[in-house]
């Protein structure tokens, strides 16, 4: 008995020690593009284990038989002096049984080994090809040998190569370029399982208005200054949310919106760009951005997007799918969202954990731009050669993708802020209730003050001084004494201090903020300091590293007039005033014409939650940066025989510009629509901007791609004696002194701003709604 329990104990050890031996070599740090060594390769392996499987469940019966007769012998245990002949039989067949079961075992033994050995001279086999593999010469894939070049030397600078499978060996980075990038051919003897097409996707869901905002609120989270300010903006401004929501509604009458999965990653609030915001909220620090921030969340949440919002790096990666390491490795899944809206920090953090999905996906982003971008600015290649390169440019999106406070240029799109509109019965009351001799300054950090004593002494003579300056244990020494200060003031005791106010007057700074346009909207006048000479990066701190030139000249210089140009251009007297504060006869002259003024209260209409919600609704639904656009292609190189359609466009009745022309057939679906096109030739000394603005139209930069064509400079009676293409954001463009024309080699430097008294620009302008400047009158 003890014999056969120990043959059955031998069985068992040298199986599970062969198999086990099997077994380990899948070593668990082995990546799923790693080539494994195992027992279940083959038909054949596959097969003598079945046959083992089955030898091993007769040997457990034969045992169990044996222990049984063994048993059996118990009854003559008392016997056996009288019985030895009994015993002697059934122990020769016992004998027999544990010859059998070795013969099986010894059977057992000789394929286990065979299966080991075939095993080991196959792993060997592929551990060559492992080790051996060539660098594939594939004319389709001509970057794959500087890839592979690059992963042998920086294969272990981010930890994301290993976790694909990246163990330093040839074939590693082979089958890595080839199935997680995109460098390198498809390896031959990889398995591959055919590719099963995906269903056709599943109807989008429809969006539609919400009426409570009590969701947003969760989904904005909570920890930080900065979001508890947004959330108080959001409450305070929800029943204007809502109404302009039911009147847009109504508008637009049941047409059909596709809704969206937007993610909202607000950069400049996270912990790795520094949040320098948070900490000042309650110090008066700056809130613009976090007053747009609060009503974009509003603005996309009413019209019934579905939002994800983030303020740091780690929910970002979650949320995009990002591979552990430090960012080079691409995102394996698709993106999740149709659009993200972000700023230059939030742009900067994806593109560093986003790895080549980046470049993928950066036509789904939508930058939140206080300043704007302009074309000459946005483009790596030229900013660098032409010396346009500034901290925050050359990213080679599209122009509109970047969104601004205030319509600086056509350039970008225009996504704004709201301001509190009043009813009826409150503009009566704030007009009944205004002090004609009070006086309220746009500044809450005491350094605004610094300087200005000059000015205050001036206006002291006539109006009573109110500050809202940041101070913590004793006043400000840059705040006189004659000025009443309240301290940082709640947004609603703000806007009472305001609808009694007769004057807000700026001291130049902060720039192009909210408060100018609350402060008309509560009744009050705009005074606000020329700029002579213009604040520029050549002068002035703040501007440098700013992407845009703001109507300059041909060299990079970011150039303002005023502290509030969209105040001075868009809205003007009486609403606004803007001196020369080193005049003083000019700036005390202002003060008393002011004081008998009487005026309104005004708001935009591009400024009121309805104005900004038909304007987001627009973008949304219209303007895609992913698809190949209907536009005609724009010319790369100058050749002879380069033959293009009829121009669509035709003179106009006054021949003094080109409209779209009534018979060029089916217009082709642009956003705007073509109908709404005019082409005017600029002055000299004008940038496009301003020419279509003179002509009461918007520079339209969609529409350059129609009108970068020679014909139209016949069209247009403009006599070339030659026409180049070349890469210039001032282009098409004619140098009439020497009568030579000139058209865009790259679309993305089409460009509304910028000017050079050398040429007069082919300028494409179009029409707008009334008090909409973002909008066509067809375009909603």
């Amino acid at each position: 008995r003890i014999f056969v329990l120990g043959i059955g104990f031998f069985t068992l050890c040298f199986l599970m020690t062969s198999l086990g031996g099997q077994f380990s070599a899948k070593r668990l740090g082995d990546s799923p593009f790693t080539i494994r060594t195992e027992v279940m390769g083959a038909l054949e392996s596959r097969g003598v284990l079945r046959r083992m499987s089955d030898m091993l469940e007769m040997l457990m019966k034969r045992m169990d038989i044996l222990a049984r007769l063994e048993n059996s012998t118990d009854f003559h245990k008392g016997d056996e002096a009288r019985f030895p002949l009994d015993r002697f039989q059934p122990a020769a067949g016992l004998m027999e049984r544990i010859q059998a079961i070795a013969q099986n075992v010894s059977d057992i033994a000789i394929k286990v080994d065979q299966i080991l050995r075939n095993s080991l001279l196959n792993g060997k086999v592929m551990e060559g090809r492992r080790d051996q593999c060539e660098v594939p010469r594939d004319p389709k894939y001509p970057d794959c040998a500087a890839k592979v070049e690059w992963m042998r030397a920086r294969w272990t600078s981010d930890p994301c190569y290993a976790f694909f499978g990246v163990d330093g060996t040839e074939c590693s980075f082979l089958i890595y370029l080839s199935e997680v990038e995109w460098f390198c051919p498809p390896l031959p003897w990889r398995n591959r399982t055919v590719a099963v097409p995906s269903p056709p996707p599943p109807p989008r869901a429809q969006a539609a208005f919400r009426r409570d905002l009590a969701r947003l609120l969760e989904l904005i989270g909570t920890g930080k200054e900065s979001l508890s300010f947004m959330k108080k903006r959001i409450r305070h401004l929800a029943q204007q949310w809502l109404r302009a929501a039911r009147r847009l509604e109504q508008k637009l009458a049941g047409r059909q919106r596709d809704q969206k999965h937007i993610l909202i990653h607000i950069g400049f609030l996270t912990e790795e760009s520094g949040d320098v915001f948070s900490p000042r909220v309650l110090k008066g620090g700056p809130l613009g951005e976090m007053v747009q921030w609060a009503d974009i969340l509003a603005a996309l949440f009413v019209l019934g997007h579905s939002l994800r919002v983030t303020v740091s790096l780690k929910e970002l990666q979650s949320h995009l799918g990002v591979p552990p390491g430090r960012g080079n490795c691409p995102l394996t899944s698709p993106l999740p969202f149709d659009l993200i809206y972000t700023d230059y920090h939030g742009l900067q953090q994806m593109k560093q954990h986003m790895g080549l999905s980046f470049k993928k996906y950066r036509c789904r982003v939508r930058v939140i731009d206080t300043f704007g971008t302009e074309p000459a600015y946005n483009h790596e290649e030229y900013a660098t050669l032409r010396g346009y390169r500034t901290n925050w440019g050359y990213w080679n999106l599209q122009p509109a993708q970047f969104m601004t406070m205030f319509p600086h240029t056509p350039d970008n799109s225009f996504m704004g802020f709201v301001s509190e509109e009043l009813n009826q019965t409150e503009r009566q009351l704030i007009k009944a209730n205004k002090v004609s001799s009070m006086a309220v300054v746009y500044g809450k950090e005491a350094s605004i003050w610094k300087g200005k004593e000059k000015f205050l002494a001036i206006l002291n003579k006539y109006m009573e001084i109110h500050g809202t300056v940041y101070y913590e244990t004793q006043r400000p020494p840059e705040v006189p004494a004659f000025v009443k200060n309240h301290g940082l003031l709640p947004q609603h005791e703000f806007q009472q201090l305001l609808r009694k106010a007769k004057l807000f007057i700026g001291f130049g700074f902060p720039y192009e903020g909210p408060a100018p346009l609350e402060a008309i909207a509560n009744g009050c006048v705009f005074l606000q300091a020329r700029f002579n000479p213009p604040h520029s990066s050549l002068n002035h701190e703040f501007f440098r590293g700013k992407p845009t030139s703001r109507e300059a000249t041909g060299t990079a210089v970011f150039q303002v007039s005023s502290q509030h140009p969209y105040a001075e251009d868009f809205i003007g007297k009486p609403h606004v005033w803007t001196v020369d504060y080193n005049n003083s006869e000019e700036f005390e002259a202002a003060i008393k014409t002011i004081m008998r003024t009487q005026v309104d209260p005004y708001l935009p209409y591009e400024y009121t939650c309805e104005g900004m919600l038909e304007r987001i609704h627009a973008y949304i639904q219209h303007q895609d940066f992913c698809t190949t656009s209907s536009l005609p292609p724009s010319p790369k190189t100058k050749s002879p025989a380069m033959q293009s359609p009829p121009s669509p466009l035709a003179l106009s009745p006054n021949a003094t510009h080109l409209v779209w022309s009534p018979s060029a057939g089916r217009a082709p679906q642009a956003w705007p629509p073509v109908a709404s096109l005019q082409v005017w030739v600029s002055e000299p000394q004008h940038t496009c901007t301003e020419t279509c603005r003179r002509h009461g139209l918007v520079c339209e930069p969609t529409f350059f791609s129609f009108l970068n064509k020679e014909e139209v400079f016949l069209q247009l009676s403009i006599a070339c004696d030659s026409t180049e293409f070349e890469m210039n954001h001032l282009y098409p463009a004619v140098a009439e002194n020497v009568r030579e024309c000139y058209l865009q080699k790259e679309p993305l430097l089409f460009s509304c701003a910028g000017y050079n008294t050398k040429y007069r620009r082919l300028c494409p302008c179009r029409d707008f709604r009334r008090g909409q400047v973002a909008l066509c009158r067809d375009c909603l």
